[in-house]
């Protein structure tokens, strides 16, 4: 498996300033735990057979882009998705040095606020399609995101912590082609449904394809006739 790594201009920019100013140590330090946190995802993931894209070191974090299917099991991302932190967690509780434990907080914080596409916005978008649909899930966890994004944005212009604004800022403009591309993820996500035959063990009837739910097989009922998702995907794909 050939993963793609990048390291982001603004953690050049960062790592510059870091140095100028006399914090190398603390900069290795902080890059380790970033670098630590990207593999728990990474082994778990190619224990659970995903396929990696690449893995992108930002200022404040790292992150590990799949290239996978969407109807891919909620408990499969749920793991991926938490085992950053809790590899993080484990490494430093090993190396007991109090500035590890104290960036390994800093960074924890900051990975699990759930701004997109951070981890913590990926935990709290599976919980969300634990309960609604697919598409509700995600729009919600934008519009989430968006208010966290600004809210921290404005934080961090009062107090004048310049990286931070600028990570946030990165942060938006993913968050915006995020929800520039939500349609189209919605037809990626009904799209795979009627490419593949995806085994799920849990049956659902609903009365519209907005109403898809993650690990759900459904039934469509239409002029009080059950008609199965597969049916109706079919006649919308093929029709486009």
């Amino acid at each position: 498996m050939k993963i793609s790594f990048k390291i982001h201009p603004l953690t050049y920019l960062s790592l510059l300033i870091a140095f100028i100013t006399g914090y190398f140590k603390e900069t290795i330090i902080f890059m380790t735990i970033i670098i630590i946190h990207e593999i728990g995802h990474v082994l778990t993931a190619i224990l659970l057979k995903w396929h990696i894209e690449k893995i992108v070191i930002l200022p404040f974090g790292g992150l590990t882009i799949f290239n996978e299917l969407l109807n891919k099991p909620l408990i499969e991302e749920l793991i991926i998705a938490i085992m950053g932190p809790l590899f993080q967690i484990i490494f430093v509780a090993f190396i007991k040095n109090d500035l590890f434990f104290s960036y390994s907080n800093i960074i924890l914080f900051i990975n699990l606020i759930p701004i997109y596409p951070l981890d913590g916005y990926k935990i709290l978008n599976i919980a969300f399609n634990k309960f609604i649909s697919f598409k509700k899930s995600h729009i919600i966890s934008i519009y989430i995101s968006y208010f966290l994004g600004f809210f921290l944005l404005f934080s961090s212009f009062l107090k004048k912590e310049l990286l931070y604004f600028i990570f946030i800022l990165l942060l938006i403009s993913k968050l915006k082609n995020e929800l520039k591309n939500h349609e189209l993820l919605f037809i990626k996500f009904l799209y795979e449904r009627y490419l593949y035959d995806f085994k799920f063990k849990k049956v659902k009837i609903v009365s519209k394809l907005e109403k898809f739910k993650k690990d759900y097989y459904h039934y469509l009922n239409i002029n009080n006739k059950l008609v199965t998702e597969k049916e109706i995907l079919k006649g919308k794909f093929l029709k486009s």
